[in-house]
């Protein structure tokens, strides 16, 4: 199985298809903390980080953040004191794709990266 941070998101069209229902078995236990949700009839990807602060919060969205930008990929991000939800989907099939899942995996090593920092007096 390969891991899924260390892929790269795929351009989406209107017509891309959705992942299965199999591929979604292989992959959420890939991103345990993750939750799955729906919306609006709409099925995402949701996880709550908590962070010390406002400010450690922020700068934990913008290295998200960057890591969306590089993937063309954009979650919702909700920024507040002492944490923040990130939420994954693909906009343009009103669905999820692997992208999300690739996703969800790139902000979880990111969350890693940061829990690191932390342990050694905010390197991150």
């Amino acid at each position: 199985m390969v891991n899924l941070n260390s892929q790269k998101c795929v351009a989406c069209r209107r017509d891309s298809p959705p992942a299965t229902f199999e591929e979604k078995a292989v992959l959420i236990p890939q991103i345990p903390e993750w939750s799955l949700i729906e919306e609006d009839g709409i099925p995402k990807l949701t996880r709550r980080y908590k962070v010390l602060n406002f400010q450690e919060a922020l700068k934990l969205t913008s290295m998200i953040g960057e890591i969306a930008e590089e993937e063309g990929h954009h979650p919702r991000l909700v920024t507040e004191w002492g944490s923040l939800v990130v939420t994954w989907w693909t906009h343009k099939i009103r669905n999820l794709h692997k992208n999300d899942f690739i996703m969800a995996a790139k902000s979880d090593a990111i969350w890693e990266q940061w829990e690191v920092g932390a342990s050694e007096g905010r390197g991150a």
